[in-house]
């Protein structure tokens, strides 16, 4: 599963846990997982952009660096 999609699960998944009936304590359980699992994947997302951000660009131009006055 790609990560956007894993993003759109989880946020679905918090949309709708309050109204799921677990207990309090599951419930802070469940947020903090929930929670942790959004972070890392989000760093993930992250990570990737900044790697294809760095990558080195490369141009194809052509210079040439001679005089033409000069004999």
């Amino acid at each position: 599963m790609s990560k956007p999609r894993i993003l759109l699960v989880l946020g679905t998944w918090v949309t709708i846990l309050p109204y799921l009936g677990f207990p309090n304590s599951w419930k802070d359980v469940l947020y903090t997982l929930t929670g942790l699992g959004l972070v890392f994947i989000s760093y993930l997302m992250y990570r990737e952009r900044k790697a294809k951000a760095d990558q080195e660009k490369t141009f194809d131009n052509f210079s040439e660096n001679s005089d033409f006055g000069v004999n």
